[in-house]
């Protein structure tokens, strides 16, 4: 109960930074010469973007990340802190399992720092800082939680 409030705050503030991230996204629409780049999403759909409709609306996240990024690493932020908040959640009594979550999470932002490390987009650059910090700090919180608490907490009786 008491992880109530803060999942409800973060939920709020993941719509509001999605929706903030949606509509600076929306201006690919008023770039062309954009889709051929950007459009991943609708050229998996449609194979070829010939106008505006043809545009994926998951196209504007990517859009928004590329040359917009604060909004977009707003909401990765706040994502992240729910699952980790989550994470914490169901693995509290265990510091092995949260020591493993944290790592794997770390491990999940690293992966996500090397695929976006050869952008040229200044949002691109942002993401790979962001997810490469993110994941050192992760796996540096997995590494502490696992040795700050070495001894499980016994819930058997």
């Amino acid at each position: 109960m008491k992880y109530f409030v803060p999942i409800i705050i973060a939920a709020f503030l993941l719509l509001l930074f999605s929706f903030c991230t949606w509509y600076e996204g929306s201006e690919i629409l008023d770039n062309p010469w954009e889709w051929k780049y950007s459009t991943h999403f609708s050229q998996m759909l449609n194979d070829q973007v010939m106008d505006d409709q043809d545009i994926s609306n998951l196209d504007y996240f990517v859009y928004a990340a590329k040359f917009k990024p604060l909004f977009p690493v707003l909401m990765v932020l706040t994502f992240s802190y729910l699952i980790i908040l989550t994470g914490y959640a169901l693995f509290k009594r265990s510091s092995k399992k949260i020591a493993l979550f944290l790592a794997g999470f770390g491990v999940l932002f690293l992966i996500s720092s090397g695929i976006v490390s050869n952008s040229p987009t200044v949002g691109g650059n942002i993401f790979q800082a962001f997810f490469l910090i993110s994941g050192m700090m992760a796996i540096m919180g997995a590494v502490l939680s696992y040795f700050r608490m070495p001894k499980e907490i016994n819930t058997d009786f």
